[in-house]
């Protein structure tokens, strides 16, 4: 593949869709029996947590990763495939779409980086066309999921090593790099940049780009 001009990556959950796409996850595998109710109370307390600020992020993602274990990887690609329809694809937002075919005119390399399982993060980058994902990627044994990340979960400081790793090896410049999210977790990343774009941010964030002048989009 030749050279892009410049990198820009996005993230999934509430930033190229409108919800988050582990609740929609949590919510199918209970409705099919994947998951049981004592799961499930425990999926619905952090998020909670997650929700009031309650508890470390980072903490709430290795829990709610956790209840994976022991599911046959086919029951949850399938699982992710009914979501994919029914939940992610009505929840895109087409202005995200707009700027990830604006990016793409313009040469740009379009890279996914999200603390989304790999599964859901390689439907929508097929999608949408994306040249690159780079995620939280689940551990498997003998056909099942073992509830560990291989590696680190792809999340705050995590995505920050894995973008400057990638731009590094790839040859291209932060200063030219844009990166989408709408959480104040992100702010690592945006902070090194040189064109971070808030979508929806939360409330923190969105106090945090307006001292910076980043740039914001709403919808």
């Amino acid at each position: 593949m030749e050279q892009r001009k410049y990198a820009a990556f996005f993230d999934i959950d509430e930033t190229i869709i409108r919800i988050n796409s582990s609740r929609s996850l949590v919510k199918r595998a209970h409705r099919t029996g994947m998951m049981g109710n004592r799961d499930l109370v425990r999926a619905i307390y952090q998020v909670f947590l997650y929700k009031y600020n309650l508890k470390d992020t980072l903490k709430i993602i290795h829990k709610m990763g956790s209840w994976i274990a022991g599911v046959k990887v086919d029951h949850m690609k399938a699982i992710v495939a009914k979501i994919f329809e029914t939940d992610i694809l009505p929840a895109i937002r087409p202005a995200v779409v707009d700027e990830i075919e604006r990016h793409r005119s313009q040469g740009a390399e379009l890279i996914i980086l999200s603390s989304a399982i790999s599964i859901i993060c390689q439907l929508l980058s097929d999608h949408l066309r994306f040249d690159r994902v780079i995620c939280t990627v689940m551990e498997e044994s003998g056909g099942y999921f073992t509830g560990r990340p291989v590696g680190k979960f792809c999340f705050r400081d995590e995505k920050l090593v894995r973008l400057k790793a990638y731009c590094a090896e790839n040859g291209y410049s932060l200063s030219e790099t844009f990166y989408y999210a709408d959480s104040i977790d992100d702010a690592p990343a945006f902070l090194q940049v040189g064109h971070p774009v808030c979508v929806s941010p939360d409330r923190k964030l969105s106090r945090l780009a307006a001292q910076k002048g980043w740039t914001v989009i709403d919808g």
